[in-house]
């Protein structure tokens, strides 16, 4: 309990010091280390009826999350789902998860499992699952599941702070996308006397017939000065003004 207790205060200085990203692997691979039984681990999320797993310490934690996915079913999906920790001895014979469990166990090799759900704060519409693994029987036990609710708290802290992190950086991306076309656009009408329209209209047909972003036609018109257009019969140069 000590080395987990340190583990966990080691967690929260990293929260502090590191990218989003590797401390979301930080505490998994942490949970591999300190738990007891526990061999594997990923963190799986859960958005609109579809799974993904965010990260994991080995190719098998994720094939047994695909594995979930596929069958429907699993402990990872109902602590997903259900807000709830799941634990289990005997995965091939478990009748919570008939179909899951039997296959996991004789393709993996999985025999137990611990999953926790993750509170998070980043976006309401998003759940998330800390998931363990082992290839024995019986590997985790009451003492073992209570001391990982202290990990899948910071799990869930790291998943927050990744996901906030993603969505700033995406929302950065789409202004700065934003402001390129919008440069882009006043280029075009001060250069060939266009309207706005019809300056965002050749902006997304060069976009259409290049099958590029919108964004990358746009940054080539700022830094260039010109637009790249295959002319089509009947498709006026950019030049043109239309009637």
């Amino acid at each position: 309990m000590a080395e987990i207790a340190d583990a966990v205060v080691g967690l929260g200085e990293q929260l502090r010091t590191v990218t989003a990203d590797a401390l979301v692997e930080a505490v998994i691979r942490q949970a591999v280390q300190t738990l007891p039984g526990a061999r594997w681990a990923s963190i799986t999320t859960l958005r609109h009826g579809t799974f993904r797993t965010l990260a994991a310490t080995g190719e098998r934690a994720l094939e047994a999350d695909a594995l979930q996915c596929r069958v429907g079913s699993g402990p990872c999906v109902d602590a997903a789902l259900e807000d709830s920790v799941h634990r289990s001895g005997d995965l091939a014979h478990d009748a919570r998860w008939p179909e899951y469990g039997a296959q996991v166990a004789r393709e993996l090799g999985m025999r137990s499992a611990l999953a926790y759900r993750l509170t998070l704060v980043a976006d309401p519409d998003l759940v998330a699952a800390l998931n363990l693994y082992s290839d024995v029987p019986d590997a985790f036990d009451a003492q073992t599941e209570w001391a990982g609710t202290m990990l899948a708290t910071h799990a869930a802290w790291a998943v927050s702070t990744a996901l906030t992190q993603e969505r700033a950086e995406n929302l950065e991306l789409a202004l700065q996308s934003n402001r390129e076309i919008g440069t882009a656009i006043g280029v075009l009408m001060a250069q060939h006397r266009l309207t706005r329209q019809q300056a965002h209209e050749l902006l997304r047909l060069a976009s259409q017939d290049s099958n590029r972003k919108m964004a990358d036609i746009a940054t080539e018109v700022v830094d260039t000065g010109e637009l790249s257009l295959p002319r089509r019969p009947g498709r006026p140069a950019p030049g043109a003004r239309a009637d």
